[in-house]
């Protein structure tokens, strides 16, 4: 069981890292902070009582989940607020004659224009980064793709490409750093 200095240490050592990772996804500071925290405190109030070296995998779900569930969020507010909108009486009150069909076209204000532009640029990214996993020769690939695209650990990863976990740490070592060197050459950090 984790001692509340061992907790706090984890949790001091893990927040600038898990805040960074979270802000690249979601693309705002405050829900960020928001959601980090919210991980940081679900996992002191639900696995406060596991051993110290479980904190950091527990962690990192716990992060990826309570990012997922802010898209989700997002995504619901969105429909309920495009239905609602399109029901007449719902949107001008002065103008009863509102086409349905009106309230499905994108709002022209900036936050908008902002999002889709930062998702055009994200899908980008994203494909620029797959074509330089193809790139990558085929143990190397397998590697990276099993360790952090499908979150197995490295015993995980050994076992299914039926080799030592020593060579699975030796292939993820090399297709981070090819895949570093790649990506930096087409203009992109991460």
């Amino acid at each position: 069981m984790a001692t509340r200095p061992e907790i706090s240490e984890f949790l001091a050592a893990v927040e600038r890292r898990a805040f960074k990772q979270v802000v690249y996804t979601v693309r705002d500071d405050d829900t960020a902070l928001d959601i980090v925290q919210d991980a940081m405190l679900k996992l002191v109030e639900k696995y406060a009582d596991r051993p110290v070296a479980e904190l950091a995998p527990l962690f990192q779900r716990i992060l990826q989940n309570a990012t997922h569930d802010h898209f989700r969020r997002q995504k619901v507010r969105r429909t309920w607020v495009s239905l609602f909108s399109s029901l007449p009486g719902m949107g001008n009150a002065d103008d009863d004659d509102t086409d349905p069909l009106d309230s499905l076209l994108a709002p022209q204000d900036e936050r908008h224009a902002e999002d889709a532009s930062d998702e055009a640029s994200r899908a980008e990214t994203l494909r620029l980064i797959e074509d330089e996993i193809q790139r990558l020769p085929r143990r190397q690939r397998e590697a990276f793709v099993l360790r952090y695209w499908e979150e197995m650990d490295v015993a995980e990863t050994a076992r299914t490409m039926g080799c030592s976990e020593g060579s699975v740490k030796t292939h993820c070592s090399r297709a981070i750093h090819t895949l570093s060197q790649a990506l930096r050459a087409r203009g992109i950090t991460l």
